[in-house]
């Protein structure tokens, strides 16, 4: 098996894999997106292999599997960084959330001494 069709075949998987996990709920829209584009993109450049030389040439990039790199690498950064964003966002939320609760609790136990007094 070529490199070419191996390439194609795992981007067609993760491609499938992604559908499955968006139908069954099971991955937000917003996180498929990028990984749908991934795997677009992978199998157009696993069919085509000229092109990852052509875009490597316009880029100036002596070698195409280092432009892969860059790119996987970049992505990786780029989802860890939206993955930070995410956990900061419900950090904050959850906090306010257990203060929210903690107030409620509090009023909750002041009325009940007020009833018994």
């Amino acid at each position: 098996m070529s490199a070419s069709l191996l390439g194609a075949v795992a981007a067609i998987l993760v491609f499938i894999f992604i559908v499955i996990l968006l139908r069954r709920g099971l991955l937000k829209e917003k996180y498929a997106v990028l990984w749908l584009l991934f795997a677009a993109v992978t199998v157009v450049l696993a069919l085509v292999p000229g092109a990852l030389r052509g875009i490597s040439d316009l880029l100036g990039v002596e070698i195409p599997s280092n432009l892969i790199f860059f790119a996987t690498i970049t992505l990786l950064i780029l989802v860890s960084i939206q993955m930070n964003y995410e956990l900061s966002r419900h950090e904050a939320r959850i906090r306010r959330l257990a203060e929210e609760v903690a107030l409620l609790r509090q009023r909750l136990g002041d009325r009940e001494g007020d009833g018994n007094s």
